[in-house]
């Protein structure tokens, strides 16, 4: 039993990173000027990623944004350019 929780631990975290990766690379693509705007959709921690993703957005001179799904059952992330 204790076993698989940890394999479910586990395939949660790698799932949180992954999508963590996601987030990066969102704000990478919009900071290098790849992009004005990327939407990180369909994602299960947009909620825990608001965070961490913020503050590394701020730091590349942009900003993530949580946007409301249309079930309400979590949240996509948008990043922004600050200025135009």
């Amino acid at each position: 039993m204790e076993d698989a929780k940890n394999r479910t631990a586990g395939l949660g975290q790698a799932a949180l990173d992954r999508e963590m990766q996601l987030v990066r690379e969102a704000i990478a693509m919009v900071a290098g000027g790849g992009a004005r705007r990327v939407v990180v959709a369909g994602i299960s921690f947009g909620d825990l990623l608001l965070g961490p993703g913020g503050r590394l957005a701020l730091q590349a001179g942009v900003r993530l944004t949580r946007l409301e799904t249309a079930d309400g059952a979590g949240a996509d992330l948008a990043v922004e350019r600050i200025r135009e």
